[in-house]
């Protein structure tokens, strides 16, 4: 990906393309971390024709490393932003999982806390300290990847002056 004079710039998989700035229609920060790359960010520039481009803050290095590139992500993706900005683009901003995943994601950890403070209770009312030890420990883990995962994501619309920096590396 580069950003030219004349708009985004992209070559993957054998093909190329050159998108004008004025045909860029929305722009999608997320974060999005994966087993092998826990900082990992993702931004998906949507055009007119409604393709898309996913960017991602990593690259493989091998089949089963991948390597950060957070400095020039976020120099791209502050670039991007800037040039759209000077074009006097219109492209929507938003920020996060979308509103339906964002609630299904929240529907399914609420049924996941119900489950561990239910067995937290049987644990306790039956004497099994080690076991109610373990699931507090486990509960404290979960929210702590968790809780980062869904406070970035928080579904949200931003501008091009206020680019939100927990989706930034």
């Amino acid at each position: 990906f580069e950003l030219t004079e004349e708009g985004l710039s992209w070559r993957f998989a054998g093909r190329t393309g050159l998108w004008p700035y004025a045909d860029i229609t929305a722009i999608r920060l997320s974060y999005r971390p994966v087993s092998m790359q826990a900082k990992r960010f993702r931004a998906d520039v949507t055009n007119r024709d409604g393709r898309r481009l996913s960017i991602i803050s990593t690259s493989w290095q091998t089949a089963a490393l991948m390597a950060p590139q957070s400095e020039a992500y976020r120099a791209f993706v502050v670039g991007l932003h800037a040039r759209l900005a000077a074009s006097g683009s219109t492209a929507r901003l938003t920020a996060g999982l979308g509103r339906f995943a964002y609630g299904a994601a929240l529907a399914a950890i609420a049924l996941f806390a119900l489950a561990m403070v239910g067995l937290l209770l049987r644990a306790l009312l039956i004497g099994e300290w080690p076991g109610a030890l373990f699931l507090v420990g486990f509960a404290a883990m979960f929210a702590w990847y968790v809780g980062g995962f869904l406070t970035r994501n928080l579904p949200r619309s931003y501008t091009f002056a206020d680019i939100p920096p927990a989706l930034l590396p």
